[in-house]
């Protein structure tokens, strides 16, 4: 047991931060919809195929300037996203008219949050830290309950330390922990095994990661340039035809030796928000290459695409999102009084109130 607590206090003071910010930073991003403020935001959800078409049309007109992917509107969030080259992206009505543009991450808070929570600005390198934290507060939350047991009798639920110092803070950590225990548990096993696939064997079973890449793997096709003109409209009504009841999310352009256009696709069924069932068509030609329905994939796959809407708060609604925003907030707490108290008060004492003479 004290090895335990050993271990517990030292890994949490050195990466508590990490922790605290990866927390904070996913409980605003659960809420991002409602506080992005911009025109045609609250704009009601067009999904029928000459509106989908319309915007294609107008934002592919310049082949200078054309975006590499359309993200379109969703049920809370009424404006197309647009990427560009690097960092550049811009957001647009659903009638395909520019709304705002930026040319840097920097310049718009939801994109320079989200880089903060997957990446800690360091791209691939944070991302990895990332996991590793997350992987650690696995741990965390396993041994605390486990140091909780032995004093349980003495269990407080406080939302705020009785005092600011050391032996009330650790009271406070102890006993709130294990309340919020459940939902970290779920938030940091979700997110690391989208970091890293192999902790997800854990729970789905070995090979499972090979199996999610085999899935999800795009179709081979010869390279072949965008065409000038292409029909827009017809290569929606055609995914439609294939999947009439699914949403039409994603338009992505061909990347580096592809010569694919993809359609993403959600289906009711479907957790994750742009879903999993693809369309793909010729880039010169227009005609359909490949299909996948998402609804048909290995039951582990389609497990493993439940990860990232529960991390997210995807499903559930408001009341999900509210409790994952408190777990988050939590996170940030823990973390942040982790490292104070075990950094700046480590020498701490009880103090004892003095006897009346």
């Amino acid at each position: 047991m004290r090895l335990i607590d050993l271990v517990h206090r030292w890994l949490g003071g050195l990466i508590g931060l990490v922790l605290a910010v990866l927390g904070l930073s996913g409980a605003l991003l659960v809420h991002k919809d409602a506080w992005v403020m911009l025109p045609h935001a609250r704009d009601a959800q067009a999904q029928d195929a000459a509106t989908l078409a319309g915007a294609v049309e107008r934002l592919m007109t310049d082949p200078d300037d054309r975006p590499r992917s359309i993200v379109f509107a969703t049920r809370t969030f009424g404006l197309n996203r647009l990427s560009y080259a690097k960092e550049e992206g811009a957001y647009a009505d659903q009638t395909g008219e520019l709304v705002t543009r930026w040319s840097s991450k920097w310049e718009r808070p939801e994109i320079w949050l989200f880089d903060l929570h997957h990446h800690l600005f360091s791209g691939d390198a944070g991302e990895t830290v990332a996991g590793i934290a997350g992987v650690c507060g696995l741990g965390f939350v396993v041994t605390g309950v486990i140091l909780w047991w032995p004093l349980r009798r003495s269990y407080e639920f406080r939302v705020w330390p009785r005092r600011m110092s050391r032996f009330p803070i650790l009271r406070h950590h102890r006993d709130l922990g294990v309340v919020v225990a459940p939902l970290l548990l779920m938030t940091l096993l979700t997110g690391s095994t989208m970091v890293f696939r192999p902790v997800a064997g854990l729970i789905l079973g070995p090979g499972v990661s090979k199996a999610v890449e085999a899935s999800l793997a795009a179709p081979r096709a010869p390279n072949a340039a965008l065409a000038a003109e292409l029909d827009w409209r017809g290569m929606i009504e055609t995914a439609r035809r294939r999947f009439p009841d699914a949403e039409v999310r994603i338009l992505s352009l061909p990347r580096k030796e592809s010569g694919l256009i993809g359609l993403r696709m959600r289906q009711p069924r479907e957790w994750l928000p742009n879903g999993r069932t693809m369309v793909w068509f010729a880039a010169d030609t227009g005609q359909v290459v490949a299909t996948r329905d998402a609804l048909a994939l290995p039951g582990r796959v389609q497990a493993y695409n439940a990860f990232y809407p529960l991390h997210a708060a995807k499903v559930g609604g408001l009341a999900y999102r509210i409790l994952l925003s408190l777990g988050g907030v939590a996170l940030t707490l823990f973390g942040t009084l982790t490292v104070w108290t075990f950094w700046f008060q480590r020498n701490g004492r009880p103090r004892r109130e003095a006897a009346p003479a």
